[in-house]
């Protein structure tokens, strides 16, 4: 789920060139398979099984980045009316309406061209029960084989050995059968090992990325700004030499900020003081995506941890895919996803983020149309505002439908916000003046 870098271009940064080339490479080849004569698979981005699929040579399709996309390209609305007038509801995921509107319209990729039919389906399934239904929407469509990873939710926030012996034996009989003869290539449990090899290298660097914002002024936004560092881990990249390429320049330029006092590029250049450092919880909205980061910016307040940039892998709490241990690796990643999580578990990450990464208050993006968020956003604000006595706040909007972002009032409400963390912070001074 990640954003396409040309439509976020602040400045011309190597990474940003790297992961352009990359992206707009990738919808290349997957408008060219009449010619390359590459299947296609087609999953999402949680719990996505991009190092098994590439070892059998296969692309990778990601239904919820297409939407992104066409968001971002102010395209997702007639998309999302189109399939209201085929019957589905206002309240349906708009993730998934803009997919069935895009395949009304033609299929058509960023780069002009239509989209393949996908050879297969495969659906991990992480927390999400849209998902689901989603898969039975495309595949009354595609008509193309079909397989689901069954992947127990963390109901009591653990991942146990049976739940991890119970996807890695669906994966030995169900999910490299499907890979396998849909391919026409029988399953190469070296060549898996070797994307996992990759993939590990370059999750150590996004994770010295993700975390080189507890430095003071922090050198990158962890909410708006990570949508575009995490592109290529969680899309059609995970596993490759590219990644590793790309993670190791983004590493050298946000070391090279830091050892400026640089603060996080925006889409208006290099931000200016650093004011406020919150954490966000929920998707950001994709039809607005600059807007809304202007609004931060703007107040000099910088998101410096995100829960979203987890969701399609939480590396940064110890996760790494591990090649000595293929398939139960692959178990792992899809068990720990943070949609996967119990909502007490996604607390304490909230929680640990506040005080890591010495935060001033926790911000919620509700999203309106995304319950696997926004289910028990409330309990969380106020657990999160009692343990660490930081301000929490809620802004509304969705994720790619226009209809819901109201820039006036989630403008009011962010500096309304702000002026609450300002007086706290008074309060907070007059308490130590008076103590002296």
């Amino acid at each position: 789920m990640s954003a396409n870098i040309e439509t976020l271009d602040p400045q011309k940064d190597s990474s940003m060139l790297m992961q352009k080339e990359m992206i707009n490479a990738n919808y290349d080849a997957l408008t060219d398979t009449a010619n390359n004569g590459k299947k296609v698979c087609s999953t999402f981005v949680p719990g996505n099984l991009n190092e098994l699929i590439q070892s059998f040579g296969m692309l990778n399709n990601l239904p919820e980045t297409n939407a992104i996309q066409n968001a971002m390209r102010q395209q997702s609305g007639g998309m999302i009316q189109s399939a209201e007038r085929m019957g589905h509801s206002e309240d349906v995921c708009t993730y998934v309406k803009a997919d069935i509107g895009m395949m009304s319209k033609g299929n058509i990729a960023p780069n002009g061209k239509p989209m393949p039919n996908p050879d297969l389906l495969l659906l991990s399934y992480t927390g999400c029960f849209t998902f689901m239904k989603w898969f039975e929407l495309l595949r009354q469509e595609y008509k193309c084989p079909t397989v689901m990873l069954q992947v127990p939710y963390q109901g009591d926030g653990e991942v146990t050995q049976n739940m991890r012996d119970f996807v890695v034996k669906q994966l030995k009989e169900e999910v490299i059968p499907a890979l396998e003869q849909v391919s026409g290539n029988k399953f190469d449990i070296d060549a898996l090992r070797e994307q996992m090899r990759r993939s590990a290298k370059a999750e150590d660097d996004l994770v010295w990325v993700l975390e080189s914002a507890k430095n003071k002024p922090s050198p990158i936004d962890a909410y708006f700004g990570a949508i575009y560092y995490l592109g290529p881990m969680f899309t059609a990249f995970r596993g490759t030499q590219q990644a590793v390429d790309y993670y190791r320049v983004l590493r050298q330029e946000i070391e090279q900020r830091i050892k400026n006092g640089q603060g996080p590029i925006t889409p208006g250049g290099s931000m200016g003081k650093e004011k406020y450092r919150i954490v966000m919880e929920g998707p950001p909205n994709w039809t607005n995506f600059r807007e809304f980061w202007k609004m931060f910016y703007d107040e000099g307040a910088v998101v410096v941890a995100s829960t979203y940039t987890k969701v399609g892998g939480v590396y940064d709490q110890g996760f790494r895919h591990d090649a000595d241990n293929p398939l139960e690796s692959l178990a792992d990643y899809c068990l720990g996803c943070y949609t996967n999580r119990n909502l007490p578990k996604r607390v304490d990450m909230l929680e640990k983020y506040v005080k890591d990464y010495e935060a001033d208050g926790l911000l919620i993006n509700s999203i309106k149309s995304c319950n696997s968020f926004s289910a028990g956003q409330l309990m969380m604000m106020q657990e999160i505002e009692k343990r660490t006595g930081v301000p929490g706040a809620f802004v509304e909007t969705d994720l790619v439908d226009p209809r819901y972002f109201s820039a006036a009032n989630v403008k009011n409400r962010l500096e309304s916000y702000f002026q609450m963390i300002e007086q706290r912070r008074q309060g907070q001074s007059n308490m130590i003046a008076s103590a002296r």
